[in-house]
């Protein structure tokens, strides 16, 4: 497996201002990837368009969406996007897709038919998935009706697709239909049966799972977390030790993605679990302290 730790900007994301200083610090790094999540009632950026910027203003750095909302989005305007992306930035591109919002309040700007979200992510991948790889589509589903339809030119490797999601529901769809795992608020007891559960999937499917292609999103405490911050995560993950979800300090995050790796995942999204008051300080911690474990 090849191990690959990049670096998420934590649940608030980062202020527009401050998005471009931040990606030069992780290009000049040699950081592995960016990842950005999708928080529409934040002032966090776009990750579409942080994206499409970060890609632009590097030459290495990966940056990927973790998570971003596919149903309720358009999956033909969606293929486009990524496709002229990985045109532009072959092998840079690493969309990862749930089934809803995090946050309620930006749920009515994702509308699905009500108690169908499930079936309409169904049909959207499928939907995206082959025109990112057939140069004409026709489909004809209970949501998306395509005739004979293109994007134009696509990348000469397809875009992969990965999914978030950790329920058994979720965990079948990636076999099914997915490319890769990235997983959180799971520890590394939970990763292993939940790969386990998708490569059942995926060969009750026909499909093959890359052995590369799971992962985890992982928050850091630089300092203990409070009591309220504690029980917060026991409400999200009543099964899972805290102490599995938040490891406080770099050497027990090494400790952790060591364990991770032991279960079979070896991509790893490291966010702040609060925004650093000093972020190249923090950078520098987790180049000299995680980014070693990479093979």
């Amino acid at each position: 497996m090849k191990v690959r730790i990049g670096i998420g900007f934590g649940l608030g994301g980062v202020a527009p201002a401050a998005f471009p200083a931040l990606v030069d610090q992780l290009e000049h790094r040699d950081v592995d990837s960016l990842w950005l999540s999708e928080h529409l009632s934040s002032p966090a950026v776009d990750p579409l368009g942080g994206m499409a910027f970060a890609l632009g203003r590097t030459r290495e750095l990966k940056v990927g969406t973790g998570v971003a909302v596919l149903p309720g989005r358009n999956p033909v305007l969606l293929a486009k996007q990524l496709a002229s992306l990985a045109l532009i930035a072959p092998r840079r591109v690493l969309p990862v897709f749930g089934l809803g919002p995090a946050r309620p309040a930006d749920r009515p700007a994702y509308p699905v038919p009500p108690g169908r979200r499930g079936a309409v992510f169904d049909e959207a991948l499928t939907v995206l998935r082959r025109l990112l790889r057939e140069p004409r589509v026709t489909f004809h589903g209970e949501f998306f009706d395509l005739e004979d339809v293109g994007i134009g030119e696509l990348p000469a490797r397809p875009v992969d697709i990965w999914l978030g999601g950790a329920a058994p529901a979720a965990l079948r769809r990636i076999g099914r239909l997915g490319d890769g795992w990235l997983a959180s608020m799971i520890g590394p007891e939970q990763a292993a049966a939940g790969i386990a559960e998708i490569r059942r999937a995926a060969e009750e499917a026909g499909r093959v799972i890359d052995d590369d292609h799971y992962g985890v999103s992982l928050r850091l405490a630089t300092e203990p977390p409070s009591a309220q911050s504690l029980a917060a995560l026991r409400q999200r993950a009543p099964d899972v030790d805290p102490a599995r979800l938040l490891p406080v300090g770099w050497p027990a995050a090494r400790a952790l993605v060591g364990e991770y790796i032991a279960a079979g995942v070896s991509k790893f999204v490291v966010h702040p679990a609060a925004a650093p008051d000093d972020w190249p300080a923090f950078l520098d911690a987790f180049a000299a302290e995680l980014m070693p474990l990479q093979n």
